[in-house]
């Protein structure tokens, strides 16, 4: 791809509709040989780093949800009086039901009730609400590989307390958990921040989704390993080798990446000009002050915001509650539990890689402009998973049909990874990294209430209560796909634009003016 007269297509939007104009629309000329292969590139080594990251990120976030399973010593947790639930379902001959998990000698266990361990599995997100908007407003300023490096060594040397953590008592663990979501909530801004330096826009899609996708990956890997290492070393062995494996991924972060391309040591000349021409000056830092009134005032943005929101909500259930789910109703012992709660993510890895791929291609052949694009995998990615968690709540019994409908909806969920969740580099490049910081702000609060919710919901165990949990998740997603929908858009806004591409858009604009 070569660009006329050395600008960035993300310069100057001309069409104020926006809706029907493909990205590129005259400014592209044929596809030559001055796009640098994506193998073995720097950009692609960038993604490949920040996948292995963000695995480390989801496994230091999800290990206690399986670990909590062992964690407790659920025989002598007793459901409500009145309530038949946890019996509903019959115990498997291979299954232990909610019964003491085989734990080494030594190893403690805890009474902690379903609210106790809602609030503890909650309790991440309330340090991560903390730190996402200064993450991204320091990391689009300074550059964000400092905080996407250290945010996951912080959080890792802090996971190797947990152990510690939880001798001393709940509200030392609930402490320590809200410091790991502290130092973990500038890591998804700080990534964003690097890709408005790094990404081509016609790369963005595939890039950003192979990097994000190590999310769940890292779930996937994360919820089988903890039960096996719960089962054979007892969990406070998650913890130390969790926590290892951060602070080892930190060091090479710190060797081998750098904030932009002009700064990197190893990347070739050519790909170098071709990533900054390509992005123009969109793509530079921001400087110490920001837009935040229009921004405020930004339907586009709130469209994300509200999305993200009800998109999160049933990501933070399967993330926190899954595992108790499979334990309490559906009865699998620890090692299937934690496979069976991993499985889900495996189509979610799979599935926003390739929309990430499929986005990217149907922007490159002009087949649908960037807002239709974002458009049509946030309503594939929303509502189909709503439809599969109503379908889970009403499985009964059937761990085989509750487990299908569970990785179809993680696996159709996957699909938003290339919609909603990478729109706040299209509408303001420059300030990506700030965006995602306020959209994650907002969209954390349902990794908040959610656990507590369940928690309440789900406090007799009974069959009933986690249909109402499915449910409710269901018809929030369905409300995210709604109003993005409506408001949602994938042109860059007004306010968004350097002065001088301000200038250059009205200049444009003004030949199209009859006089």
């Amino acid at each position: 791809m070569a660009l006329q007269n050395g600008y960035s297509i993300d310069s100057s939007p001309l069409d104020e509709s926006g809706d029907t104009t493909p990205l590129l629309k005259k400014e592209v000329v044929d596809v030559d040989d001055s796009v640098p292969p994506q193998c073995c590139s720097a950009r692609c080594n960038l993604a490949i780093m920040m996948f292995f990251g963000f695995s480390v990120v989801y496994g230091l976030r999800v290990n206690l949800s399986v670990a909590m399973v062992a964690m407790v010593n659920g025989t002598k947790i007793q459901p409500s009086l009145n309530s038949s639930g946890g019996h509903e379902c019959p115990v498997s001959s291979h299954g232990n039901g909610s019964q003491i998990p085989d734990q080494p000698d030594g190893i403690p266990l805890y009474l902690w009730d379903s609210l106790t361990q809602g609030l503890l599995l909650g309790a991440f997100f309330f340090g991560y609400l903390v730190t996402q908007i200064p993450g991204g407003y320091l990391a689009g300023h300074f550059g964000g590989s400092i905080f996407l490096g250290g945010g996951v060594l912080g959080t890792a040397a802090l996971t190797l307390l947990t152990p510690l953590a939880a001798q001393l008592g709940p509200y030392w663990l609930f402490g320590l958990r809200a410091l790991e979501g502290f130092g973990e909530g500038v890591t998804f801004p700080a990534m964003m921040a690097m890709w408005a330096r790094w990404a081509p826009p016609l790369e963005r899609s595939r890039l950003m989704t192979l990097s994000g996708s190590g999310a769940n990956f890292g779930a996937f890997v994360a919820l089988p390993l903890t039960g096996f290492i719960c089962h054979s070393l007892g969990w406070p062995a998650v913890f130390y080798m969790f926590g290892g494996a951060g602070c080892i991924w930190a060091v090479f972060w710190f060797i081998l990446v750098s904030d932009q391309p002009g700064t990197h040591p190893r990347i070739s000349t050519r790909e170098k000009d071709y990533i900054i021409n390509s992005i123009g000056k969109g793509g530079g830092a921001h400087g110490w002050s920001v837009p935040l009134l229009p921004m405020m005032l930004s339907v586009p943005l709130w469209a994300i915001i509200v999305s993200q929101m009800c998109a999160n909500w049933g990501n933070c259930i399967l993330l926190t509650s899954l595992p108790t789910y499979m334990d309490t109703v559906l009865h699998f012992d620890l090692r299937q539990n934690a496979f069976l709660s991993a499985l889900p993510y495996l189509g979610g890895w799979a599935f926003s890689v390739i929309s990430g791929v499929v986005a990217d291609s149907l922007l490159e052949k002009e087949l649908l402009s960037v807002t239709a694009v974002r458009k049509i995998f946030t309503i594939t990615g929303l509502l189909l998973p709503a439809a599969f968690l109503v379908a889970v709540g009403y499985s009964g019994c059937s761990g085989v049909l509750a487990v299908t409908f569970l990785t179809l909806s993680s696996t159709a969920g996957g699909t938003s990874a290339a919609g909603v969740f990478i729109n706040q580099i299209d509408i303001a490049p420059r300030y990506a990294g700030v965006l995602l910081g306020i959209t994650n702000t907002f969209g954390t609060i349902p990794g908040v209430v959610a656990p507590i919710i369940t928690g309440y919901l789900t406090k007799d165990q009974s069959l009933a209560g986690w249909r109402s949990v499915f449910c409710l998740s269901a018809g929030i997603s369905a409300v995210g796909a709604f109003i993005f929908t409506l408001f949602g858009s994938g042109e860059v806004q007004k306010w968004a634009l350097v002065e001088v591409d301000q200038e250059q858009a009205e200049t444009k604009r003004d030949r199209f003016i009859p006089t």
